[in-house]
């Protein structure tokens, strides 16, 4: 571990399931949901995302939830290597879901994906900033991307200015979960690690509003 990085709880996630629909529910592939947008079925207005293969509406945002996106984005760039890109609220892809994270830290020039969202496996990082969405932030999307093998998962807590590091997922398992959890505090420095290299350090107090 770097020096300097300070971290409070080593821990395992939350519950991964979630009690299922009670009623029969059809689910889209991502070719479909795709298809969806394409013909003009779904649009910007529509506000929803692809999870899991259910079409569900978007979490509404709040003036502190975007300032705290704005200030993530802002520090995630400064340390940010060469060959990595930031997306904001942009579609990846995965095998049966589209999530638009609040942001993921994606490989490669955006030439390369002319046609295509980025794929989970050119997924550094993602980050959700969360407030009232932290069950389905823990449980649903950590469930996604941990199913995805997206590497390393940030949860921005507005509730109490933490911030939730999530590591090793275990992928298409039975019931996808990432194996360690690592909490941060204000004071702390949280690292920002792309490929298992660590790119550097930030203060959590200036990620957060």
């Amino acid at each position: 571990m770097a020096k300097g990085i300070a971290m409070s709880i080593l821990s395992q996630p939350g519950p991964a399931t979630t009690q299922p629909p009670t009623l029969p529910v059809y689910r889209f592939t991502v070719d479909q949901y795709q298809r969806l947008i394409e013909t003009g079925v779904l649009n910007d207005s529509e506000n929803v995302e692809l999870l899991e293969g259910l079409i569900v509406p978007k979490m509404k945002r709040n003036p502190r939830h975007d300032l705290a996106l704005e200030l993530v984005d802002e520090q995630v760039r400064i340390v940010l290597p060469s060959g990595w890109r930031v997306r904001i609220q942009s579609a990846i892809t995965t095998l049966d879901s589209m999530p638009e994270p609040d942001l993921a830290i994606v490989r490669g020039h955006p030439r390369n994906r002319r046609g295509r969202h980025p794929a989970a496996l050119e997924v550094g990082l993602i980050a959700e900033v969360s407030d009232a969405t932290l069950d389905r932030d823990r449980i649903e999307k950590g469930r996604l991307y941990a199913h995805a093998e997206v590497a390393c998962y940030w949860i921005v807590k507005l509730i109490d200015n933490k911030i939730e590091v999530y590591t090793d997922p275990t992928g298409p398992d039975v019931e996808p979960r990432y194996r360690q959890r690592q909490d941060f505090q204000a004071s702390d420095h949280v690292p920002l690690i792309l490929a298992g290299q660590l790119c550097g350090q930030i203060l959590v107090a200036d990620l957060l509003p």
